[in-house]
């Protein structure tokens, strides 16, 4: 009896290294394949590189991914996929000097060069301020702002002299303001992302249609990695969408990727 349980121990433990085991390999793995697309994008096998940042995106998203992604697109020669790629890595990481130099680059090489319609500089300075890093990255100065807060409220509160209380009141002032300057700007940058989505042309070119029907009056032509924003999906097949110098237009949703 004894050597039967101590024989069911053995196995159990057996199984349990082998499970062990298997989560280390898993581990392994993908440790290996970051490593081999950062490799294969050195060497320039950039096919190579495409296919494991792929699957490294599969099992989590990062502007860092994206970035790599984009750049092995474009080495590539496929514009349109690195533009994509770039999007999505500005978006996780609007503040990346990095990402923005090469997405505004890849722009530049499109055929489309859309003129924005003209707005205030403030409004420009503003915009780059609410972008200047991410969502996340508000939220959390925010966190550190309003702690900070308590501390040199209490600090106001129950200081033992003068100069400490004032610290105390001043400071807490400076922070609280800064509380509800970055959590306003983590909310508009939010708001901002969900009211505007954006997509990318794939299509070596497409014919924008002023109706949502095959056989309908031509608006203008766009061509492979131009931005658009999509304002209507209430059709299948269609989108509504709008580009930076304000002219509107469908497209079939085939001939476009949302970023």
């Amino acid at each position: 009896m004894m050597k039967k349980h101590i024989s069911n121990i053995g196995n159990s433990i057996r199984r349990l290294l082998v499970l062990v085991a298997g989560l280390l390999s898993v581990t392994l793995s993908f440790a290996i394949t970051k490593d081999n697309a950062d490799t294969a994008y050195k060497q320039g096998k950039y096919q190579q590189a495409i296919i494991d940042y792929q699957e490294l995106l599969k099992e989590g998203v990062s502007p860092e991914l994206y970035y790599n992604l984009g750049n092995a697109y474009y080495r590539s020669d496929n514009l349109a996929q690195a533009i994509l790629a770039y999007e999505r890595a500005a978006q996780l990481s609007p503040g990346n000097s990095d990402i923005r130099f090469n997405l505004q680059f890849a722009r530049a090489k499109t055929i489309d060069k859309i003129v924005p319609d003209n707005e205030m500089f403030f409004v420009t300075w503003y915009k780059r301020l609410v972008n200047f890093t991410s969502v996340d990255n508000w939220a959390r100065t925010g966190i550190v702002a309003v702690v900070l807060a308590l501390l040199l409220m209490l600090a106001y509160l129950f200081g033992p002299q003068l100069l400490v209380r004032k610290i105390g009141f001043y400071g807490s002032s400076i922070a609280l303001l800064l509380f509800v300057v970055t959590t306003f700007f983590a909310w508009q940058q939010k708001q901002n992302l969900e009211r505007h989505c954006g997509a990318i042309i794939m299509a070596p070119s497409v014919t924008i249609k002023k109706t949502p029907v095959a056989n309908g009056t031509d608006a203008f032509v766009l061509h492979e990695g131009t931005r658009v924003d999509i304002t209507d999906k209430s059709m299948k097949s269609w989108y509504g969408i709008k580009i930076g110098d304000g002219r509107e237009g469908w497209i079939p949703a085939s001939q476009v990727e949302i970023i």
